[in-house]
């Protein structure tokens, strides 16, 4: 049996990318989401790949992170004009996780996610 790095977090493959990827949009879109700590720490490493990979302006960058939004011109713009060039000399640590109360309903351990 393949091991799967990072997390199942109870989803198939499929669910589990786009679960992800929509995570990960949303994060983009409004610079921070509230989730649970699992999610976050699987999220995390795809977004700081991206916000890494929008700092050099290219064509195939642009085409690559087309590919990861779902073809969200929105999102690509957003992160190559307004995210990457704020963290232009930094070389990693675009993002922290902060710790948040037990969500009321199942107690499951809830994080902030945010662009530092």
């Amino acid at each position: 049996m393949k091991q799967v790095t990072g997390g199942k977090i109870g989803r198939v493959k499929k669910k589990r990318e786009s679960l992800l990827t929509n995570l990960a949009s949303s994060l983009i879109l409004y610079e921070k989401a509230t989730t649970t700590l699992a999610k976050a720490k699987l999220v995390l490493p795809i977004v700081e790949r991206l916000t890494h990979r929008a700092k050099t302006p290219s064509l195939v960058t642009k085409q690559y992170l087309m590919k990861r939004l779902f073809s969200n011109q929105l999102l690509v713009k957003k992160l190559t004009k307004e995210i990457a060039p704020r963290y232009a000399k930094k070389t990693g640590g675009y993002l922290r996780i902060i710790k948040l109360s037990s969500r009321p309903g199942d107690r499951a351990k809830m994080a902030r996610i945010e662009f530092v």
